[in-house]
């Protein structure tokens, strides 16, 4: 049977249920996300950075006196590239820039090789969607690394916030505790999804999130946004879900969660919301989840989430939620859109 497109399923879903089609609007307690603007330097001074987004626009904004830069580490606006990867939190109708991160990136994969021995190289499998990755852990950065990732073997699970520096990806901070197990050994779901529940609390993440539509053994339902191409204000939203049907996504390791989460399609909406600020957000599924399925952890910022990743989010829309890219996650609750 064919893929119908993501917009079809959630109105015929909605005829269905007996409910709106479209998002439901924002409760008091929601407040709604910032801008971001991301894209190419084009140019930058300490007072005003110019960037061309996915889309081919030229977006110029004053830097605001108290923004923070971290490309590897605090810089000063004056000192990022020409050229340079760079997703920018704004404010104003995105006409001010408050943070900005440049050629920042996320390794999150299990562990197939580890060489050397001051600056390590780790070769990494980041599941069937975005394949194998070869990083370098330099040597100033392996101790605070080998710190929150004691288990640097073969099998184990590996997370952290790295830079893309001149076609090399450097891990520079870990972005979570290992877990203790195995990826293969990920526990089982602690509860069981209950129906009719508002909404489910864990940890949400980002990542680059993978252009699948270039894979042939994933069929996508047509119509479903692709991060790969350019968007209209130039900003990739999106979230990775763990528990997806296997033949909808086709991905054999779909389905694997230690959080108690519903089996949801491709195309499907979740509203999210970062429970620290309450910054709510309505994106569509757009990857399979399979490999943050498999950590099973907690994150820490504001209090203590249940265990388990409940949704990966592309970096734009992460940003927009509230979150620093330099850090791994935010508390979060999800529900249907």
């Amino acid at each position: 049977m064919p893929h119908r497109s993501g917009e079809r399923r959630r109105k015929l879903a909605a005829a269905v249920l007996g409910r709106d089609p479209g998002p439901a609007p924002r409760a008091p307690e929601e407040t709604a996300p910032y801008d971001v603007v991301s894209g190419d330097l084009l140019d930058v001074s300490p007072h005003l950075i110019i960037l061309e987004t996915a889309g081919g626009e030229q977006r110029r904004m004053v830097i605001a006196p108290w923004a923070t830069v971290w490309r590897g580490g605090a810089v000063a606006p004056a000192d990022l590239p020409a050229g340079a990867k760079v997703v920018v939190r704004a404010l104003r109708g995105g006409a001010v820039a408050e943070r900005i991160w440049a050629d920042v990136t996320r390794i999150t994969g299990v562990i197939r090789e580890v060489r050397g021995r001051r600056d390590l190289t780790i070769e990494l499998g980041c599941g069937p969607h975005r394949r194998e990755r070869s990083i370098v852990v330099p040597y100033r950065s392996s101790g605070r690394i080998r710190v929150r990732h004691p288990k640097l073997e073969p099998g184990y699970l590996f997370d952290a916030i790295g830079l893309l520096d001149q076609g090399a990806t450097l891990a520079q901070l870990p972005a979570t505790s290992q877990p203790p197990y195995r990826a293969t050994a990920a526990p089982p779901p602690q509860a069981a999804y209950v129906a009719g529940q508002t909404g489910i609390s864990g940890t949400a993440v980002w990542a680059d999130l993978p252009d699948v539509s270039d894979l042939p053994d994933l069929p996508r339902p047509t119509g479903l946004p692709n991060l790969a191409d350019p968007p209209e204000d130039g900003v990739a939203k999106g979230v990775a879900y763990p528990m997806l049907e296997r033949e909808d996504s086709g991905c054999d390791d779909a389905g694997v969660t230690c959080a108690g989460l519903p089996y949801l399609a491709l195309g499907s909406l979740l509203r999210v919301r970062n429970v620290c600020d309450g910054r709510t957000d309505v994106l569509p599924i757009v990857a399979c989840g399979c490999l943050t399925g498999r950590f099973c952890d907690r994150c820490l910022e504001c209090g203590t989430s249940p265990r388990g990743r409940i949704v990966e989010l592309s970096a734009c829309s992460y940003v927009a939620l509230g979150g620093d890219l330099t850090k791994g996650c935010f508390n979060a609750r999800v529900g249907l859109g």
